[in-house]
């Protein structure tokens, strides 16, 4: 681990107002050093080679060369995990598609406060980053498993939680769904707005129903729901099926939503018919929502750590005893579909 050592950072951004508040921020934070900042990505590259950062910043909307083409040509040249700055809008996503690890939003640079908040979350992202690493998943091009005639049982519910590195990991298992998947609950640790971006797009890329939740939402056959960015989600069960109650509280376990939220009350609604999947991420939370699921007579699924950017969460479910089954993110979605057989 690197956190015993100064996480070396560069800075990229076109704008010198913006680079110099960036630096200045984090360089505050003892344990990060900002060894150089970068104008564009010709002026980046040069100085990736010179300085050998651990973690690099990077906007995602610059002159010459856009970031989103900048780290697609990097990444397989220059393993470097890269954060990503952007305004609110879609392009974050295809960032994380091109191998960024994470990313925060802009800040108003007139609010002083939006400003602070903005240096906080990047000091905490570059420290995850730092222990990240750049996975090639063989997964983005995996063969679609062509089960769409096949039969589950309408009372299996798919719980699945993520964080760092999670959007991507979550898009490659629903890509291998069908249609006739019974009904998926995703909590992805991501900020408000940006969790209905994120259904969008999933909608649009796969062969589900992918939307953002909202309470007395049915969780019904090809349909996915992602929590709020905001809210904590459960699950209530019904004569026929479960629906969703979307809901405002304290964070758990430093996030909201919440995955042992959302575990925790599959484990008590639906039992043995469900299935609890975790997945790349910092921290713990979901650990124990998982082994209640477990205890409950769910099947549970956990990423291993060579597919993992982070191997955090997953790994502290494996050692308390929450995973029943320990993969590799290709062969999740295909196991999936064996266990709700």
């Amino acid at each position: 681990m690197r956190s015993s050592k100064t996480i070396k950072v560069l800075v990229v951004d076109d704008s010198i107002v913006f680079r110099q508040l960036l630096a200045l921020g984090i360089s505050s934070e003892p344990g990060i050093e900002v060894v150089a900042t970068a104008k564009d990505p010709f002026d980046a590259r040069n100085k990736i080679l010179k300085f050998k950062p651990h973690v690099m910043t990077c906007d995602v909307e610059m002159p010459k060369m856009n970031g989103i083409e900048f780290i697609r040509r990097l990444l397989p040249q220059y393993p470097l995990p890269v954060i990503v700055v952007s305004s609110v809008n879609g392009a974050v996503f295809e960032a994380m598609d091109a191998g960024a690890v994470d990313f925060v939003v802009k800040p108003d640079t007139t609010n002083m406060q939006s400003v602070e908040q903005f240096i906080y979350e990047m000091i905490e992202k570059i420290k995850i980053a730092s222990n990240a690493k750049i996975v090639q998943n063989k997964a983005k091009n995996s063969m679609y498993y062509n089960r769409e005639h096949d039969s589950f049982d309408s009372n299996k519910i798919v719980a699945i939680g993520a964080s760092t590195g999670g959007t991507e990991a979550i898009s490659m298992i629903l890509k291998n769904m069908p249609s006739t998947v019974p009904g998926i609950v995703i909590v992805q640790h991501i900020p408000p707005v940006f969790s209905r971006l994120f259904a969008e797009r999933l909608n649009a890329s796969t062969n589900l129903q992918v939307k953002e939740a909202e309470t007395g939402d049915y969780v019904g056959q090809g349909k996915v729901l992602i929590a709020p960015g905001s809210k904590h989600m459960r699950i209530r069960k019904i004569s026929n099926g479960y629906k969703v109650e979307c809901f405002e509280g304290d964070k758990v376990n430093g996030h909201c939503p919440s995955i042992d939220v959302l575990f925790e009350s599959v484990a008590k609604e639906a039992g043995k018919n469900a299935v609890g999947v975790i997945l790349t991420g910092m921290g713990y939370d979901g650990a124990k929502g998982l082994l209640a699921m477990r205890r409950s007579g769910a099947q549970t699924i956990g990423q291993d750590e060579n597919s993992s950017v982070v191997y955090g969460m997953p790994k502290v479910a494996y050692n308390i005893g929450a995973v029943s089954k320990q993969l590799p993110l290709d062969n999740i979605a295909f196991s999936i579909l064996k266990m709700l057989k």
